[in-house]
């Protein structure tokens, strides 16, 4: 039977009732007295020189405060990377000037020339429909592999080339991958894309500008991931504002799946227009700003190689990657194609030897940065699909090859840096098996031949990094910043808890897990625990939510906080009770003395706290909060098991998903119900890259997908219902919740196994198809199946 509360119970998201309700308080719902309006003027062409702009006619225009073009912020810090990437060479990566506006030169449709702030915003916008531009057009570089030729267009007139880095890893391995791949005896490779995808959240970006004259005092209320991250880029590196001058206030936010980690340059430009306006600034991003504004993900050209002795071990793994990167450099664009990607190639497969190469590439487009699983799926999508490949082409069943080549003790080290410290990917592998019937799979076959479909089933298995860490390694890699978390929890005096973290929630459901997590430890009721979030004038410093850390990491922070708090609580007791406080023990919300009938309850003892009648104030000073900064040894490595039936349409092309199973291994679980909600939207956006959604440009720059009529994002009717499982556990070890990471998988396991079910339909009705580009929209299935 499922637990009433506390750890491993579906309680209902307490946060669901304000939000089904019309109750929450999202970035755009805050309005200020005074409030003025900003519309951008953004670039509708990909490069060109910035000969003039004529703001006179929109200045004079009604309802107009100010404009503001890149002039005004000269002198003022552009935006930050916080990720530095050294080549194999040991140089530092090209790393270009990234303007808050347009100063010179634009370098992709949508970059923000100038900003009109005004009374309302259809005022900004009419204003800033009157400023005239004049633009030298330059030639726009789009593709990888020609923005690398000599003689190509600079994106940035002031670097060597277009090449950000050209990445090694791991250099020394090279030459022995290489002598490994001469003495194969098989060699299966294969090249593909990884698509460009437009997270598309459902709340699009807002930000909301604010100063107090009186005090000097700059508050920012955005939509973001990890608002303490943006106070420290923005006031330190940008607008050089005093940590204690700058408050950050990420409220209610409606979805991120990565885009809204990083610091943007309409949030710069918010905080300073009010300081310079002496009023609040508010922009609302429309969906078609999001489009050439918000990060793109992914965009991936790779070849991948995998070398098989005689016996079909896997003997060596070497591939190369184009990653682009965009026209500047996005937060963490530097790391997603390198430490959270080539320290991901092994996979789950004890694989000796690995070499991965990445080109990152600048470009006339919108910035690439990290997206729902960050460089993992971009890893686990080639590896799944080359060992498919090589299943097909050594005539093996794909199962058994990939069992045979599994990592099956631990902890193992990886040849590419990383050391799992857990996983049962057999047992992963046994539950798919029974999850998907496989033993039945034959007659669903034959079934959908009879009505003139083919069908096809496709596996895979996927391994992830969740959790970023430690700090001091991940320094070391290039990262600009710390990567722990933190938590502060203050015990009311009638016994209530306020948990005060630097973990944000948007969408997670961390008000319920979390909340399970501090009552479960003391035995009290779960709505005594007040989870609070998001704003940095009232949480320690945290790094955020991103990357599937915040129970890990996030959670981990809050047990030793609390830990924190029982130790204490512990010697109060044992002055009430008069015992030594060795044998107090703490069970269902009351202390006790170990083999006696004495108690005391815990509201009782967080009252003495307050009330210290009882014990001497020169042993225990009076109060009951702690705080506690949490920075992780490790990874956590969920992995798991993924299968998926299709069905294709001979005559279209179209695919339809007739079944998908996913067997998870996150370690320990906290909530039931929040995991498996987890699991179905990462399967929701994986299958949606698969199948339906690509982000294209047009040689000129111009993007062709920047609405939703074109841009084609998953419904309700293109999925079928999911059979999700994660009763298969390994608890992480180096956590004291024994978790891993459940954010990002779905949308991991996912796309090879629609790619790989689709092959198998097309080769089972004897077409010659080795692989299709996702996504595998119903034109591209149509034109493999027929040469």
């Amino acid at each position: 039977m499922p637990k009433d509360g506390g750890i491993g119970a579906s309680s209902k998201r307490r946060e669901d009732v304000r939000f089904l309700t019309g109750a929450g308080n999202y970035t755009d719902d805050i309005n200020m007295h005074g409030q003025a309006y900003v519309h951008f003027l953004r670039s509708d062409i990909a490069h060109g020189t910035i000969t003039n702009i004529d703001t006179s006619a929109a200045a004079s225009m009604p309802g107009v405060v100010r404009i503001f073009t890149g002039s005004d912020f000269e002198g003022v810090g552009g935006m930050p990377c916080g990720w530095q990437v050294t080549d194999k060479h040991g140089q530092p990566m090209q790393e270009p000037a990234h303007p808050i506006l347009a100063q010179g030169k634009v370098r992709h449709v949508g970059e923000p020339i100038a900003a009109v702030v005004a009374d309302s915003l259809a005022e900004a916008r009419d204003a800033a429909e009157a400023i005239v531009v004049d633009i030298n057009e330059l030639p726009a570089v789009v593709d990888m592999k020609a923005a690398l030729q000599d003689g190509a267009t600079k994106v940035h007139d002031d670097l060597d080339n277009n090449l950000c880095y050209d990445w090694g890893f791991v250099e020394e391995n090279k030459d022995a991958v290489n002598k490994a791949f001469e003495d194969a005896a098989h060699v299966t490779s294969l090249e593909l894309v990884n698509n460009r995808l437009v997270a598309n959240p459902m709340e699009p970006r807002v930000a909301v500008g604010d100063y107090a004259r009186g005090t000097d005092e700059s508050t920012l209320y955005t939509t973001s991931q990890n608002p303490h991250v943006i106070r420290l880029l923005m006031g330190a590196f940008v607008l050089g504002i005093p940590e204690h001058k700058l408050r950050v206030v990420a409220p209610d936010v409606g979805g991120g799946f990565g885009t809204k980690i990083f610091h943007y340059q309409e949030e710069a430009f918010c905080t300073f227009a009010a300081k310079a306006c002496n009023r609040p600034v508010k922009w609302t991003s429309s969906r078609t700003e999001a489009f050439i504004s918000d990060a793109h993900g992914r965009d991936h050209v790779t070849k991948i190689e995998l070398a098989l002795d005689a016996d079909n071990n896997f003997t060596a793994i070497r591939t190369e990657t184009h990653a682009n990167m965009g026209a500047y450099l996005s937060t963490f664009a530097p790391s997603v194609p390198t430490w959270l990607h080539g320290t991901l190639m092994a996979g789950n497969y004890k694989t000796p030897l690995i070499y991965v190469n990445v080109k990152a590439v600048f470009t006339n487009t919108v910035p690439v940065d990290a997206y729902r699983g960050a460089g993992r799926p971009e890893a686990t999508f080639q590896l799944e699909r080359v060992v498919d490949k090589a299943a097909r082409e050594l005539g093996v069943d794909p199962i058994a090859l990939r069992r045979q080549n599994f990592i099956t003790e631990f902890p193992y080290a990886t040849p590419v840096a990383v050391e799992y410290d857990t996983g049962d990917y057999h047992g992963t592998m046994d539950k798919l098996e029974e999850m998907g019937d496989f033993a039945g799979f034959a007659a669903r076959r034959a079934e959908s031949e009879k009505n003139g479909k083919l069908r096809g089933l496709g596996v895979n298995c996927y391994i992830e990094a969740c959790g970023i860490a430690p700090s001091n390694l991940v320094g070391q890699l290039g990262a600009r910043a710390g990567l722990y978390e933190s938590a502060t929890v203050r015990v009311n005096a009638t016994g209530g808890l306020v948990v005060m973290t630097g973990s944000h929630s948007h969408g997670q459901g961390h008000e319920t897990s979390f909340a399970q997590v501090v009552a479960e430890m003391i035995g009290i009721d779960e709505n005594m625990v007040e989870i609070v979030h998001g704003d940095t004038a009232n949480t320690p410093m945290g790094m955020g939510t991103y990357g599937s850390r915040s129970i890990a990491v996030g959670g981990s922070a809050m047990v030793r906080a609390t830990e924190k708090i029982i130790n204490k609580a512990k010697k109060i007791a044992s002055h009430l009770l008069e015992a030594s406080e060795a044998d107090i023990e703490l069970k269902d919300g009351a202390f006790s003395v170990a083999g006696t009938d004495k108690s005391v309850a815990w509201g009782d003892v967080t009252l003495a706290a307050y009330v210290p009648h009882n014990y001497p104030l020169e042993d225990i000073e009076p109060g009951l909060e702690e705080t506690a900064f949490y920075d992780p040894s490790n990874f956590t490595y969920p992995s798991g098991a993924y299968a998926c039936e299709v069905e294709v349409d001979p005559d279209t092309g179209k695919v339809t998903i007739e079944r998908f199973a996913a067997a998870d291994d996150f370690g320990n679980i906290i909530n039931p119900m929040i995991v498996t909600g987890q699991v179905h939207g990462g399967l929701a956006q994986g299958i949606g890259q698969a199948l339906l959604e690509n982000c294209a440009y047009d040689e000129n720059g111009q993007l062709l997908s920047a609405s939703y009529m074109d841009y084609a994002m998953p419904r309700a009717d293109d999925l079928p219902m999911f059979d999700v499982d994660h009763s298969s556990q390994t608890p992480c070890t180096h956590n004291p919740l024994g978790v891993k990471g459940c954010g990002e998988a779905g949308a991991i396991g996912s796309p090879p196994a629609v790619v790989n079910a689709v092959v198998d339909a097309l080769q089972s009705a004897g077409k010659d198809v080795t692989h299709i580009d996702m996504p595998l929209s119903p034109d591209r299935v149509w034109a493999a199946m027929n040469g």
